[in-house]
């Protein structure tokens, strides 16, 4: 079965203020982590969407259709070694934190009605010209 993409990007939220390669990766490996816990779900939609934020911030979220978070685990997701994948090694979503961190903003989980879960960041806006 194939997977559903949709965007829904707020254009007020079409600049932000971000080392590209680093944001890049943190959004590659929350789509990557989405695909893959929709691998056995009747319904694979991946929503990628952009919001203003708190300030001059921008939210960005990737959520799934699929199973969801345990309880247990979403408590501790970011942390180092902390991983729902039989074979992960718990890394990728620690170094996220950091890389979104780093650029002032934060990270965070929230549970998609339905099933699923929505990977949520903040980043800075940039001001508009003119």
């Amino acid at each position: 079965m194939g997977l559903r993409v949709v965007l829904k990007l707020d254009p007020v939220c079409d600049a932000v203020l971000v080392d590209r390669i680093q944001i890049q990766q943190v959004l590659l490996n929350l789509i990557r982590n989405a695909v893959e816990a929709m691998a056995e779900s009747p319904r694979r939609e991946l929503t990628i969407s952009t919001a203003p934020a708190d300030g001059q911030m921008t939210r960005i979220t990737v959520a799934d259709t699929g199973p969801g978070l345990d309880k247990a685990v979403a408590d501790r997701l970011f942390q180092p070694f902390v991983s729902t994948k039989a074979h992960g090694m718990g890394v990728g979503l620690s170094i996220c934190r950091t890389i979104v961190e780093a650029h002032g903003g934060q990270i965070w989980t929230e549970p998609v009605a339905g099933g699923g879960v929505a990977f949520n960041l903040t980043v800075a806006r940039a001001p508009k010209a003119g």
